[in-house]
């Protein structure tokens, strides 16, 4: 697959992809499908966040196979894919790497670390202490590090998928919110329900089948290229400001959307209409990503939290109480 060069100026090229696109979703859902059941939703966000170039943050109970699927998605991709396990002893040498003493030339050679790779699977992320998580705040904002003060660029494209356990919170270390402002999306995994847990059993009780690429590097740098050209109107983008502004109002809410969080929803939605074979984007985009994109931004204040208020319950108030204009509703011709 090439995307072609006027795809980015070309507004019949640019229909024409993304028609292909929605193709491409369709082949990932289904791969990762013979080996993952039932997370269909979380496999189209994770190709929201490889098209918008962000990271993601799984979370879920222990044994919903957020590893599983975060191999089985890289596997897809076709590129270069590392995975490290956090644990509270972990260093940030072993997330970056360092220079070591090289008898053989007498000086000092660089030894990569795991994160200079493509996809990067950080598993149980929050269970090193916040001088090696912030090993990752670099690499995931400026797609660098830097060793020994010197700079080093990371392979492009890059993205890191953290898995964290919600409900194991003895000897772990909450991710700083510098650090969760990072992640494009989170997104949570829950139990797959009975039917599908079935079908599960009967799966695992064959050989695991092994996934072949369906991406490379050079084509999925090439479509995160056509997303700046997915349209929306005037209204549409007033109607993400507006979220944000709401969020910041709001009196449960201590700490509402940040410029970035609009920036985030925005290319979301473009990633969103791409993949659904769109090249414009509308309100219902910005709506079904709000909540994976504000979800892991937006601080309750502790009165509110007394009351058993949560962020996805605030979430759906913004989306109720936010007006969605009229001529936001219509696509364009």
């Amino acid at each position: 697959m090439t995307v072609p060069t006027n795809s980015v100026t070309d507004g019949v090229a640019l229909r024409q992809w993304a028609e292909r696109l929605r193709e491409l979703r369709d082949q990932t859902m289904a791969a990762v499908g013979q080996v993952v059941v039932g997370m269909d939703a979380v496999t189209h966000q994770l190709l929201i966040a490889l098209l918008a170039g962000g990271h993601v943050l799984l979370e879920g109970v222990p044994g919903v196979a957020k590893t599983t699927l975060s191999k089985s998605f890289a596997s897809i991709l076709g590129i270069e894919f590392h995975r490290l396990q956090f644990t509270p002893d972990l260093l940030p040498a072993d997330v970056t790497g360092t220079f070591i003493f090289d008898r053989k030339t007498n000086d000092f050679v660089l030894r990569k670390g795991p994160v200079f790779c493509n996809v990067l699977l950080a598993d149980e992320v929050n269970r090193a202490p916040a001088k090696t998580q912030s090993a990752l705040l670099e690499a995931m904002q400026e797609v660098q590090t830097t060793i020994e003060g010197q700079t080093l660029l990371l392979p492009v494209p890059f993205m890191v998928l953290a898995t964290q356990n919600p409900v194991e919170q003895e000897g772990v270390y909450r991710l700083p919110e510098a650090q969760l402002d990072r992640f494009l999306l989170r997104v949570e995994m829950g139990y797959p329900g009975h039917e599908r847990e079935v079908e599960m059993l009967h799966r695992h009780s064959r050989p695991t089948p092994q996934l072949d690429a369906i991406f490379n590097a050079g084509e999925i740098l090439e479509l995160q290229k056509l997303l700046a050209d997915v349209h929306g109107s005037d209204s549409v983008m007033n109607y993400i400001v507006d979220l944000a502004e709401a969020s910041r109002e709001h009196p449960d809410l201590a700490l509402g959307a940040s410029p970035r969080a609009s920036l985030c929803l925005l290319r979301c939605a473009r990633a969103r209409a791409l993949l659904d074979g769109r090249h414009y984007f509308t309100h219902e985009d910005v709506q079904a990503m709000t909540q994976p994109v504000l979800g892991h931004r937006l601080l309750v204040r502790p009165e509110a939290e007394v009351e058993g208020k949560q962020v996805p319950d605030i979430v759906r108030e913004l989306l109720d109480q936010v007006p969605v204009l009229a001529e936001a509703k219509t696509a364009p011709r």
